[in-house]
């Protein structure tokens, strides 16, 4: 999957991450968001396979999405029985964020990315548009932190798989209402915090590498990018934990629906049958082959946003595989025009 696809998908979320990168700063997050999606399924489309969306973006604020059950790739068109070969044929599930951080992009803040992952078909776990308890962690604690237990309890553990004090551990959390008692807990165990507003994905992917200064994602976010989280963290041996949440009393937001009853109606017609169930990594993104691909759109801690000369633009491009057990960084000068200077650096 990875030697037919790689490239293809790396374009994919580069050409959504220029379009979001041109409304930068504007103030604009659905438009930032509509261009990005736009993008992404155009060049999609171009790709000979067929693709399934399992994650889509966009139902909570009804802003522009590839949605859940849509098809993309040249071999779900109409016609595509005149072109596609049986045999050949590759059927993935991909779970997208067109524009991951659509305030931070409007805003000009740090940590927008354009992300999918895609897996062979089933690989990927059907998440609603629901809400998400997640716990992110580094390798090195893989298996031993669980979200099952209280934030000082995982941070004393933690502290020991680092081999660091605990007050040397960094923990991020979204900044909202629902988290000031972990917020609290962190702090006076001795943590320091690291608030953001949006973007939590590119807070879990910082877990799996060192030297970001980051150590573990808490709190609750969003459930389709919690599954997105899941399948790089998964491809770089690190931990993950989410558990769905759907009561609109914990996040009241009304976004999740009316009520308990109707939310739990909906996952079991989903085929979640235990909606109180603690997901893995490994049970999130279930797939033999998993790639995670994610470009930046505003600068963060592990790659550059996108940066425009005349002519032309230049991405970096974050692409982590469990087939081949790498993660890549792609440099790539986008030559629109017959640009006058290449930009090098």
């Amino acid at each position: 999957m990875e030697n037919t696809l790689g490239l293809e998908i790396i374009e994919v979320v580069e050409q959504a991450a220029i379009a979001s990168a041109h409304l930068m700063g504007k103030g604009d997050k659905n438009e930032a968001d509509r261009v990005a999606v736009e993008a992404m399924r155009e060049r999609m489309n171009k790709i000979y396979m067929r693709g399934r969306i399992v994650i889509g973006e966009g139902e909570r604020d009804d802003a522009p999405m590839l949605y859940i059950g849509e098809e993309v790739g040249i071999c779900s068109q109409p016609n595509a029985k005149d072109f596609c070969n049986p045999d050949e044929l590759v059927e993935i599930d991909i779970a997208v964020d067109p524009c991951e951080g659509t305030n931070l992009c409007a805003y000009g803040q740090p940590g927008s990315m354009a992300v999918l992952a895609i897996s062979e078909k089933g690989g990927l776990f059907a998440a609603p548009d629901f809400y998400m308890k997640k716990l992110a962690a580094p390798p090195a604690a893989k298996g031993k932190v669980d979200i099952s237990k209280s934030a000082t309890e995982n941070l004393k553990i933690l502290a020991e798989c680092l081999d660091r004090s605990i007050d040397e551990l960094v923990v991020v959390v979204m900044k909202r209402d629902r988290h000031n008692d972990l917020i609290k807990e962190i702090r006076e165990a001795g943590a320091r915090v690291q608030l953001i507003s949006d973007g939590d994905v590119g807070a879990a992917i910082n877990c799996g590498f060192a030297g970001t200064n980051i150590h573990a994602l808490m709190g609750i976010g969003a459930a389709p990018e919690g599954v997105i989280s899941a399948a790089a963290l998964r491809c770089l041996g690190a931990h993950f934990q989410g558990q769905l949440i759907y009561d609109p009393a914990i996040v009241q937001t009304g976004l999740i629906g009316e009520s308990k009853e109707a939310n739990i109606a909906r996952l079991n017609e989903m085929g979640i049958t235990d909606p109180d169930k603690i997901y893995t990594a490994e049970e999130l993104a279930s797939g033999e082959n998993v790639l995670f691909a994610g470009t930046g759109i505003t600068p963060g801690n592990i790659m550059n946003g996108v940066r425009f000369f005349k002519g032309g633009a230049r991405t970096q491009t974050l692409v982590i595989s469990s087939q081949s057990k790498t993660a890549r960084f792609v440099d790539t000068i986008h030559m629109h025009e017959q640009p006058k200077v290449v930009q090098l650096r």
